[in-house]
């Protein structure tokens, strides 16, 4: 005999033993049976009373005694569903917020941490570079190895067509290899400023893409590239807003009359201005965007020292600079 038929579980059955086993194939067999009947078929309900012989049980088919022992687990499954399904909506919303948040961040920046993956970052950026590059150097002197290293990727970007433009604090003006670099690359069409103000370094490319430091560290060691629109464009008017307040930096040039014009873009840029044609018609007729014409026009004026495109184009046709190279 079975006995206590082991441990029950919340359904209330119980394993069925051996002897139970038998005493059932008996009774499906018999139609019923008579005598001392095991726990645990009672426990599963697979006997009952025969209804006209209570010392007799009949069987009860399995599907049937399941049917009563299963309802309450299946009752307690449905309860911890209901459970589950009103924690993952209180985490819902939660969840929505932490991906967005992670997308925007991961869009708006990508941290670059090492001195070679920050100078592979600023090279790419560099080469990649065609209309406009704003650089805020803070300090004083610079590595003579350094300026070295970067004179090659100045030249290449001015080269281009690339407005450069870099703003250093007024303590870069006493150091000779730094006033060397800069007139080498101002000859070369660069522009350099100072400001007494303490700023952070900052490098911007086409007003595309910005790298600054992470906030404590070097940004030679540890640089944010950053790439949404809205942030490039507060970093350019930060630039542009302290480019206004620097004093230039130049350097005794002696000439007799302006150097020609020999950039052929540039002459066919500034004979429309002359014409009276904008830059946004001019940037259509010789298919480039209005932002090169508008630095075309720029570099024109600081070279004649123009204050007014009318006295720009005054200066130029008195030149007759822009009738040089014609056929």
């Amino acid at each position: 005999m079975c006995g206590s038929a082991g441990a029950q579980d919340r359904s209330g059955s119980t394993p069925l033993c051996g002897q139970g086993l038998d005493r059932y194939r008996e009774a499906v067999t018999k139609g019923r049976i008579t005598g001392e009947v095991p726990e645990c078929l009672l426990r599963n309900g697979l006997v009952r009373p025969a209804p006209d012989d209570p010392g007799a049980y009949a069987p009860v088919p399995p599907d049937i005694a399941l049917s009563r022992h299963a309802r309450p687990v299946q009752q307690a499954i449905l309860e911890q569903q209901q459970a589950l399904l009103r924690v993952q909506a209180r985490y819902a919303e939660a969840e929505t917020a932490y991906h967005e948040a992670r997308r925007t961040a991961a869009s708006a920046g990508r941290l670059l941490q090492g001195r070679a993956t920050v100078y592979a970052a600023l090279r790419a950026g560099a080469d990649g570079c065609r209309e406009e590059a704003l650089t805020l150097q803070p300090g004083g002197a610079r590595p003579p190895a350094v300026l070295e290293t970067v004179l090659d990727w100045e030249y290449e970007m001015i080269g281009r067509g690339v407005r450069r433009r870099t703003l250093y604090q007024h303590s870069a003006r006493s150091d000779g290899p730094t006033l060397a670099y800069m007139e080498k690359l101002t000859e070369a069409g660069g522009e350099f400023r100072t400001l007494d103000e303490l700023f952070d370094r900052l490098v911007i490319y086409d007003r595309t893409v910005a790298f600054i430091p992470v906030a404590g560290t070097d940004m030679r060691e540890n640089a944010l590239a950053v790439e949404h629109p809205a942030i490039v464009a507060y970093l350019a008017n930060v630039f542009e807003n302290a480019w206004e307040r620097a004093d230039a930096v130049t350097f005794a040039q002696p000439r007799s009359r302006p150097a020609p014009l020999t950039d052929a873009k540039r002459r066919a840029v500034l004979r429309l201005m002359v014409e009276g044609h904008t830059d946004q018609t001019i940037a259509a007729r010789l298919g480039m965007s209005a932002r090169t014409v508008a630095n075309h026009v720029r570099a024109a004026s600081d070279q004649f020292e123009a204050r007014s495109r009318a006295q720009l184009a005054y200066r130029l046709a008195r030149s007759g600079l822009l009738e040089e190279g014609r056929p």
